[in-house]
């Protein structure tokens, strides 16, 4: 198993942070304050923090998550066989793309999995063809047949 990056390194505030915002982020005219709060910290906090925690890579996305599908788009989960001395290389350019929600490694001869999310279905199309012009290599992509709600939720301690 790999080490942590150093960006994972995480102090109890943000531990906290990040916990109470998964799946609980409020819906009002002031959220971030709503939040500070909750934790006893001030507005500015919770917007620098969350900041600070995208910057140093410790968290690579916050944002709500929608049905894109009733928006008019479309996500589909994809893979790549990479060869391992190409894989950092891969990875960065795939995750260069806006359409990839996000990334991860496997132990499996499709060892890079990532989600495309898109505006429309073609675009689905277009960034698939993107990425297979950058890397050289085929994009594997598995449409959604059927929707499942986990709630996934981690716990940072």
């Amino acid at each position: 198993m790999r080490p942590l990056p150093e960006a994972a390194e995480l102090d109890a505030t943000d531990r906290a942070l990040i916990n109470a915002l998964q799946g609980g982020f409020p819906l009002c005219d002031e959220p971030y304050r709503a939040v500070g709060e909750a934790l006893g910290l001030a507005e500015t906090e919770v917007i620098e923090r969350l900041r600070a925690l995208l910057e140093r890579k410790a968290l690579t996305r916050f944002g709500p998550l929608y049905q894109i599908e009733k928006l008019g788009g479309a996500f589909v989960l994809a893979a790549l066989k990479v060869p391992e001395e190409r894989f950092d290389e891969v990875a960065a350019m795939v995750n260069a793309l806006p359409e990839v929600a996000h990334n991860y490694r496997r132990e499996h001869a499709f060892n890079m999995w990532f989600v495309l999310a898109c505006e429309t279905p073609a675009a689905i199309d277009a960034a698939i063809a993107e990425i297979e012009a950058a890397t050289g290599l085929t994009v594997y992509a598995f449409p959604k047949e059927r929707e499942y709600f986990v709630e996934l939720k981690l716990d940072a301690g």
